[in-house]
This record gives C-alpha cells, structure tokens and sequence, in this order.
C-alpha cells in the first residue's frame, strides 16, 4: 500500500525544470494548486507577467491533488441553515456560485483540451438512517421551493440499490450537476495552458517572508531568492510552508482538518460496474462521513475522516485500517480486496465552511474551501483575476466578515477532541 496520492503517483510528471526567478512581475501567486494555476492561467491571458510560486516539488502537490476527486455542486453546509442566518437571496447567490464553479471546470477542461476522465454524472447524498433520510427530504423540498436548484430529486431505497451495491442505504438526494475527474492530470493540464498564455511556475520555491513596499506593491523573500510584484495572490490554503508571521492573520481563522482516501486495486470492468452502476460521486450525510466514486481504471477511491489528525506516514496508515473497516461495512463483497494506496490531505475548514476570498493590507487572497475546494478553487482562480483586474463585484464572497477562531494560533490542537465530540453527535443521532 502506497502512502502516497493516486492522483499524483498515476499523472505524468511535469519533467520541467523551474525558471529563474525574474527580478519583478505584475502578479505573483503564492501556491500552485487549483487556485494558484486557475489565476494564473486567467491572469496571462490579460496581458500580465505573471509568476506562481509552490514550495513543493510539483503543482497540485498539496489539497489539490490530495482529495476525493469530487467536483461537486452544492454548499459545504445545509442551504437551509446558510438561508436562516443570512437570507434566501443571499443563500441563493451563493449556491448558485458553486453551480458555477462546476461550469467553469467544465469549460476550462474543454477549451484547453485537457485529458483528466471528465464526468458529469452527478452526486448522490446518501442516507443510512431514517432521521437522515427525513433531513435529505427537506433539504430538497426547501431546495426547489426556493428555486435554488429544481434538478435536485430524491430517490429511493430501492433506486439507491439499483445503482449502489450494499444494502446501507435508505435512500439518497441526487444533485445532477456534479461531476468528477482526475485530480493529477487536471492539474498538469492547467499548468501547461497556463505557461502556454506565458506564466511562469516556480516549484521547489517557499515564500519565507512577504515585505510590503507600498501599496500592493510587495518583495516576496523565497527559499530561491526575491521577487518584486504589483501585486500578490494567496492562494495557499492550509498549506503548512511558509513563516507564521507573513501568514498568521489568515492561519488564524483555517484549522486544518486531516481527511483520509484509500484506493483499491483495479476491481475490473464488471464488477466495478455492478458496484457502482450510475458511476457518480457518493458522500454520505453523517459528521464523521465516507465519500467514495470510481476511477477509469476501475478502482474504488473511498475516503473520510478517518482520524481528526494531521496527515504523516503513522496517522496515514492508521487512518488506512480505519478506512478498510468503514469500506466493508458498505461494501462486505470488498473485505478481502487489496488496498494499493492510502494518504491524508489537509482541509481548509472556515468556521462557517464557506469561502474567503478578498484584499487585506495590500493582499489578495482565495481560500477556505472546506472540502468543497476542487471545483471552486479553479473557479476562484478566475473570479480574483477579475478583481485584481479592477471588477471588484466578480468576487462571490465579497463582503464577508471573517473572525479569528478562538484559542486557534497554529497547529490545531483542539482536533481530537472536535472529532470526540462529532463522534458523539453521530451515535446520538
């Protein structure tokens, strides 16, 4: 068992060498994942030198390329819920902003062409108990009531079966715009459109220390040397590179949360087909909850939360026999298949689980995805282009106030005790 990315391992390697470090550019970008490359691509296409900068040996080395796979539709969190504190028009504007990041993938990987398994087959919310099969049904009466998304339906347990092999189930909520891909190969294909528009992609290259000269104007201090830019995007994440003192205003308001995949060996045409008929993406509605789809090779990449930890080799491989456990209580016709990778990735979890993205102190920045990030990080990418290009209101989540966490200063020591208490909730239930 590999302790390492599918997506990653099973992507060509770029097989470039970085660039010298130019001595100034119009927008630096500070991390090579979705976000970082989405802005760059969007950024050369106006006309502006352009560098990103990714402390890793490869793009999409981090979140990026260390997820589920899902390109998924819907908010990280109720809609109802996000309706009663700030309103259904606000609610509305932003569920309809992941609708469209899904559009934007879409397109992105159709105009520059980019070989990753696109597709738009959908995600099905599952329901494993009745109380949950109830939330499912309010959610999607409240969804089409409010004209928020009409093509969410409801199936049954017995049409959950007909597409998902394990008898679990007691129905599920089906959200027909998500769609899925290949996370490694996307994100090649992204970085070469972007060095096709003429950005530049430093790897190997941390941002040690950000120095404001005035204005946006910035000297970015990196492990390669310095760059002056006209302006600067953060586009990091929960990415643990970079000094605390440069990025502690936003670090304290991310905790990142550890989420955990397992792949299996190749399962066959066949069987991969009778376990997954409809072959979309799956999640399940619990707090401590499994998400899962097939690959084009036919395996199963499953995954959840599995510990509240931060991903090293000891928590991946615990976190492995975890996930091997919750895999055949779904599917027991798998308790005996070969596990061939298992890693952990940080999630950028906002307090709300919604988005932040905006100017502070001369700095752009897009981040806070919380596990909803693969669609709207690419799509951020081009909204914060448009800011920086002077169209403030291209920003889907401009305005929004964003807090410290309280006792939240560095690594989140409080995540054991978070997954105790989720854990709790969920036997409540």
């Amino acid at each position: 068992m590999k302790l390492e990315s599918y997506w990653t391992d099973s992507a060509p390697a770029s097989g470039e060498a970085a660039p010298a470090l130019p001595a100034q550019v119009d927008v630096a970008i500070v991390g090579g994942g979705f976000t970082g490359l989405s802005a760059a691509l969007a950024l050369a296409r106006r006309g502006a030198r352009v560098a990103v900068l990714e402390a890793g040996e490869r793009v999409a080395a981090e979140a990026s390329g260390r997820n589920g796979g899902h390109v998924n539709n819907g908010l990280a969190v109720d809609y109802a819920e996000v309706a009663a504190r700030v309103g259904v028009e606000q609610a509305r504007a932003w569920y309809r902003a992941y609708d469209d990041a899904v559009d934007t993938v879409a397109r992105v990987v159709r105009d520059e062409a980019i070989d990753c398994d696109f597709l738009r087959h959908g995600k099905l919310k599952l329901a494993t108990r009745s109380n949950q099969m109830e939330a499912l049904q309010r959610s999607a009466q409240r969804l089409v009531a409010d004209g928020v998304d009409p093509e969410v339906r409801i199936l049954s347990a017995a049409e959950v079966r007909d597409e998902v092999q394990s008898d679990r189930f007691q129905g599920g909520l089906l959200y027909p715009r998500s769609a899925q891909m290949h996370m490694g190969r996307f994100a090649l294909g992204l970085a070469a459109a972007a060095q096709r528009q003429g950005a530049q992609i430093h790897t190997g290259t941390e941002v040690q220390r950000l120095e404001r000269l005035k204005g946006r104007q910035h000297r970015l201090h990196t492990s390669r040397g310095s760059l002056q830019a006209d302006q600067v995007l953060l586009a990091t994440g929960a990415s643990r590179h970079g000094g605390y003192g440069s990025f502690g205003w936003l670090r304290r308001r991310i905790v990142p949360v550890g989420s955990f995949i397992v792949v299996t060996e190749p399962l066959g045409a066949e069987r991969a087909q009778a376990l997954l008929a409809a072959r979309r993406t799956y999640v399940t509605i619990a707090n401590i909850h499994h998400y899962f789809r097939l690959t084009a090779d036919h395996r199963l990449v499953f995954g959840g939360r599995a510990k509240f930890a931060i991903s090293s080799p000891q928590q991946d491989r615990q976190s492995g026999e975890i996930l091997r456990a919750g895999l055949a209580q779904i599917f027991p016709q798998l308790a005996s298949v070969r596990l061939d990778y298992c890693w952990g990735g940080l999630v950028d979890m906002t307090q709300d689980r919604l988005p932040q993205a905006g100017e502070r102190d001369g700095l752009f920045y897009a981040m806070g995805y919380s596990g909803h990030g693969t669609q709207m990080a690419v799509h951020m990418g081009e909204r914060m282009a448009a800011v920086m290009g002077g169209e403030p209101q291209a920003n889907p989540w401009l305005g929004r106030s964003w807090p410290a966490i309280p006792g939240h200063f560095g690594p989140p020591w409080f995540l054991p005790a978070v997954g105790l208490y989720y854990q709790l909730k969920d036997r409540l239930a």
